[in-house]
């Protein structure tokens, strides 16, 4: 059988999409603009006519929906999307009316503004809402309908709306036993990337950097889509399954377990390269070669190849019973798990500054000032353009380094995006039924990549306006060289305001994440010492995964190649020092057990905690700490024996590699592995 015999397209696009979650939006994104465009165009040929501003908010707010509307359940999205409409229909009549008096309707532009970024304190509902007003308020000064337009225009967004709900609820509508069923098949697919790696790798006698690098950013990407199958999976009120007897309880179980074999593949793989023979059998679920290594494994367990042998064993096994979890999900659909119940209880709103939504709304209403101000001297009809750039580089960004970044996004995106898009719109000059499509494609494309890339997003919705530029005849030069100048005018503006008013800093954001991994760790060394076991430290060392994942998001702007502290290889390693502490976490949390070593592993904790209560109080410091990066050898080693006391060893470990005495690890490898073997 062929090595890759069972790695299907679905599988890849699984892997790559986890739960085809961007196939999902792109699709309804899509769909909804198709139809509220034929709808309206109907209406337009039979019925009455409708003015261009009804066409473009009905696009317009198509998107929004799609991407905007975030509430759980059909009903609340339905009664966000009404609010939504009305709330159009309000702005665009406010425009309509001070039409004749540009200067105050740009003043209320940015009072429409303030309320639409303040209103995100009221959480999803209170964002989308004010989304749809924003961009309501944009294309009505954009099209500049009249008040006597203002019933033909209302039956854009109206459309748009009931189309929206229809797609959303009906057509393609959410179920959280499909998403499950899907993201565990993205994490069998992921895991399946990290084992043809493995098998390419199985004939070196040694993995290169550039080799170990590629394995780490697999291992993130499958920490990346475990935590989002683990949001599917219904649980207690409390968080913590009260016993295996539970199906979901199992199904977490599985996941925990093909999560943890696969990272300890790779970990050990660092330290022995595996037998390509064995890759291959675990890929083929070959019982007849996997039982020869079995066998085999026992006649090496003090070699350090024997510890490689036992982790693809033991990924082989736990990618069975994922596989047999799948199966099961496909025959019943998951019919046993009972649906969660929703027990969160509304937050209380601070409308003070200490509230980060509420500095934000004010640096949003200031850089659309900015932009407004300097877009009206380059054009007093497309300045819109400015307040629209400004305006979405604030748009789920952390710190003054993630809005810059979106900044430099969004204008490399149009630049690109115009180019492109100005080639195509002259190739295909008068040619509408070959222009929709591609324009149709090119929406698709642009939001089924908005969650992996926001450049490529802008470079795709930049190709849209040109070809719609094309079709209605107002293609040029000079306005597409204006769209470019209005948008780096808005980049600069909300680039700007985002450092110097409310600045929140890059290390600001990441010493919060920082905070709350090392919160999270010690509340998980805390239980241990409190003799918890079982669910209870599984639910701990998950927290910890998914506070690992805001480090690293949080961290994300200090490696990028514009910042000023361009240090990707440095940020990496710390990265990994976090990443190796989280696994052994995870070690830690399913091997414990009480035993008669309790005294042992309380010393242990204690000065794990005591290295934490070190580390901790000094942040982002560590991500600028100077190491050689060949010293790594902290994560090679045996994981068969001793689990519980050799994850406590291991983070101890990790942690004094924050901040180094001096240039060697805490414990020599052989060391290291003479104390596993001790009892």
């Amino acid at each position: 059988m062929h090595l890759f015999s069972g790695f299907q397209f679905r599988d890849w696009l699984l892997a790559n999409d986890p739960a085809l979650s961007r196939l999902r939006m792109a699709s309804r994104v899509t769909l909804t603009i198709v139809l509220s465009f034929t709808i309206l165009f109907a209406i337009q040929m039979f019925i009455v006519p409708l003015p261009t501003a009804a066409f473009g908010l009905g696009i317009v707010l198509s998107i929004e929906g799609g991407v905007a509307v975030r509430d759980k359940g059909n009903s609340r999205q339905l009664v966000t999307r009404l609010f939504g409409c009305v709330a159009s229909l309000g702005v665009v009549a406010i425009a309509a009316g001070l039409e004749d008096r540009r200067f105050l309707s740009d003043l209320v532009f940015l009072v429409v503004i303030a309320l639409a970024s303040a209103g995100r304190v009221f959480g999803p509902r209170g964002f989308a809402i004010g989304m749809f007003a924003f961009t309501s308020y944009f294309m009505g000064s954009y099209f500049r309908p009249s008040l006597a337009e203002l019933p033909a225009v209302a039956i854009g967004p109206v459309v748009s709306v009931l189309v929206g709900h229809l797609v959303r609820a009906v057509l393609l509508p959410d179920d959280w036993r499909r998403d499950l069923l899907r993201s565990l098949e993205s994490v069998r697919g992921r895991i399946n990337q990290i084992l043809f790696k493995l098998a390419a790798l199985a004939s070196g006698a040694e993995i290169g950097e550039a080799d170990r690098q590629e394995l780490r950013q697999l291992e993130d990407r499958l920490k990346e889509v475990v935590l989002m199958a683990e949001t599917f999976i219904p649980r207690p009120p409390g968080g913590v399954f009260d016993a295996t007897a539970d199906p979901a309880a199992e199904l977490a179980i599985r996941l925990f377990d093909a999560h943890l074999a696969a990272e300890s593949a790779i970990v050990l793989s660092f330290q022995s390269p595996p037998p390509f023979a064995l890759v291959h059998a675990v890929i083929e679920a070959d019982a007849v070669e996997l039982g020869r290594y079995e066998e085999m494994a026992e006649t090496i367990k003090d070699k350090p190849q024997g510890e490689t042998v036992r982790a693809l064993l033991w990924l082989g096994k736990a990618r069975q019973q994922l596989t047999q979890a799948i199966g099961e999900g496909q025959a019943s659909g998951f019919s046993g798990i009972d649906a969660a119940m929703d027990t969160a209880q509304p937050q209380p709103i601070d409308f003070s500054f200490a509230n980060p939504l509420l500095r934000s709304a004010l640096q949003i209403t200031l850089a659309s000032a900015l932009a407004m101000g300097f877009g009206l001297l380059l054009s007093r009809d497309r300045w819109f353009w400015a307040v629209l750039a400004a305006f979405l580089v604030f748009t789920n960004t952390n710190s003054r380094g993630d809005t810059a970044m979106k900044a430099l996004s969004r204008s490399l995106g149009t630049v690109f995006g115009i180019a492109i898009g100005l080639l195509l719109a002259t190739l295909i000059s008068g040619e509408p039924v070959i222009a929709i499509p591609v324009a149709a494609v090119c929406i698709f494309l642009a939001f089924y990549f908005l969650q992996v890339s926001y450049a490529t997003m802008t470079f795709f919705i930049s190709i849209v306006l040109c070809l719609v530029y094309g079709m209605t005849g107002v293609l040029t030069l000079d306005l597409l060289q204006l769209r470019i100048g209005e948008t780096l005018i808005g980049a600069v503006a909300g680039t700007a305001v985002a450092f110097l008013v409310f600045p929140a800093r890059t290390r600001g954001a990441l010493d919060a994440a920082l905070a709350r991994w090392f919160q999270a760790l010690d509340e998980l060394l805390s239980a241990i010492g409190e003799g918890k076991s079982g669910f209870a430290l599984m639910a701990l060392s998950q927290k910890i995964d998914a506070c690992y994942r805001d480090v690293t998001v949080a961290a994300r702007p200090l490696g990028s190649s514009w910042s000023v502290v361009t240090r990707p290889g440095q940020i990496r390693q710390t990265l990994a020092i976090f990443l190796s502490c989280t696994y052994w976490a995870r070690i830690l949390a399913k091997s414990y057990a009480a035993s008669a070593e309790a005294d042992e592993l309380k010393r242990l904790i204690a000065s794990d905690l005591a290295l934490m209560k070190d580390a901790a109080p000094r942040g982002s410091t560590c991500f600028f700490i100077e190491r050689k990066t060949s010293r790594t050898t902290g994560r090679h080693l045996p994981l068969s024996r001793e689990g519980a006391r050799l994850g406590l060893e291991m983070i101890g470990s990790a942690l004094e590699r924050l901040y180094p005495q001096a240039d060697v690890l805490p414990f020599a490898p052989g060391e290291v592995i003479a104390r596993s073997k001790q009892g």
